[in-house]
């Protein structure tokens, strides 16, 4: 008697994301390494926690909309957990300055987290807890944890500033280093389509 064997059929997979909205700084720099980190999926430059809508660059690097610089950053949670995204972005910038990394300063430069869900921002609390205990000497953060409202994508000339010029002088000295420091090597980098 023929019969047939039962073939395999394709089995779906399906890929759990989250999301984070981290801002310390220039979204340039965060974006370059967050999107080299293994299991972002994208990591996309954008302004939150503002009250103007639809902000553009030039109102929010004027301080006119209350955003921050941010990034929004599409992760694999089965790679890398939300608290393992906290601890580069602590790494990525200096928590403690008030508006200000570096050069830039300005309210749109501030350390800011803004989270999706209660889950988020418990671990968002309890890692600036662990952060301020461990830096104790550098002065406590002043980080915000705040609730997302709205996320707002930044003009397509920001996305992949770093990989588009890496020879401005901004990315050799002040992207490049924090890359070099943070990132592993880029061999498996996001790709933001």
């Amino acid at each position: 008697m023929d019969y047939e064997t039962p073939r395999d059929e394709p089995r779906e997979t399906t890929r759990t994301t989250d999301t984070a909205i981290l801002g310390g700084g220039c979204f340039w720099c965060l974006e370059a390494i967050f999107q080299r980190l293994p299991g972002v999926l994208r990591a996309e430059p954008g302004y939150a926690g503002g009250t103007h809508p639809d902000p553009t660059y030039q109102e929010v690097c004027r301080g006119d909309t209350g955003h921050a610089e941010v990034v929004r950053i599409t992760f694999d949670p089965q790679v890398i957990s939300y608290t393992g995204l906290l601890e580069t972005f602590w790494k990525a910038h200096d928590p403690t300055t008030l508006n200000r990394q570096g050069e830039d300063r300005g309210p749109q430069y501030r350390s800011i987290i803004l989270y999706t869900s209660q889950d988020q921002r418990h671990q968002a609390e309890a890692s600036l807890k662990r952060w301020n205990t461990a830096n104790s000497s550098r002065g406590p953060g002043v980080t915000q944890i705040v609730a997302l409202e709205q996320f707002f994508p930044a003009e397509d000339y920001h996305h992949d500033y770093y990989r588009k010029n890496p020879r401005a002088s901004y990315c050799r000295l002040v992207i490049q280093p924090k890359v070099e420091a943070l990132a592993p090597r880029d061999t498996r980098p996001c790709r933001n389509q």
